[in-house]
């Protein structure tokens, strides 16, 4: 099966094709600029590098969440778009899990965490033995401190990874000899992950493609709180 994902959860975005696990081709940065002028461009160069004809694709992939609001929908838009018109299926991947499938290479726990601000995190425990992933909780976001106290309970080595790592890493390595900080270049989440992670999942359409969210945007937890003084 031949899959096209992308990913632009967060800074970083991502695209690339995949065959049956084998990667034909990505496209990777991690800058500041705008998600919304940067994906398309990169889908068409990773498919007319990969001579790649959008009719050959089998399905469609997408980090759907958690993540940055503003990025996750542009991601999960793009991909609706260009799947819709073909008919043909999508896939929604977690950000989380598709970090894990950085480290296959490993046997270890990867601690995926993502920064969400005000001193929490999105995270996702997973085991990955063997080159097998395995799901140890569901995404969740929840404090620092909550997900350093949950991690002393592991005596398995843990490898940080996600754009909160380096955040949690320097929070949790004085009470933790367990923790490790994964290299840069497997850090942040990357299609070829989302790709991976997708040979496992269900096929959706493309209408039933949505993005997933932990927690309200701020601009509605902001509204929420002030309606409650109010009370």
């Amino acid at each position: 099966m031949k899959i096209l994902a992308v990913d632009s959860s967060a800074k970083a975005c991502s695209a690339a094709v995949v065959e049956d696990y084998r990667v034909l081709g990505s496209f990777f940065i991690n800058t500041a600029l705008t998600h919304s002028q940067t994906l398309v461009p990169m889908i068409d160069a990773v498919l007319k590098n990969t001579s790649t004809d959008l009719s050959s694709i089998d399905a469609f992939a997408v980090s759907a969440g958690p993540g940055s609001f503003t990025g996750v929908r542009i991601g999960v838009s793009a991909i609706k778009g260009i799947a819709m018109p073909l008919n043909k299926p999508c896939i929604s991947v977690s950000t989380l899990e598709a970090m894990a499938y950085n480290l296959l290479d490993e046997d270890c726990i990867v601690a995926a965490v993502m920064d969400a601000r005000c001193n929490q995190v999105y995270n996702a425990l997973f085991e990955i033995n063997s080159g097998t992933v395995k799901r140890l909780c569901d995404d969740r976001a929840l404090s620092i401190d909550e997900l350093d106290s949950e991690l002393r309970n592991y005596n398995n080595r843990i490898v940080l990874v996600g754009d909160g790592a380096e955040l949690c890493y320097n929070s949790f390595k004085e009470n933790n000899d367990n923790i490790i900080l994964s290299s840069e270049n497997i850090r942040y989440q990357n299609a070829v992950g989302v790709a991976f992670s997708a040979f496992e999942k269900d096929m959706i359409s493309a209408e039933e493609l949505m993005p997933t969210y932990l927690r309200l945007p701020q601009a509605q937890r902001e509204l929420k709180k002030r309606m409650e003084s109010k009370k």
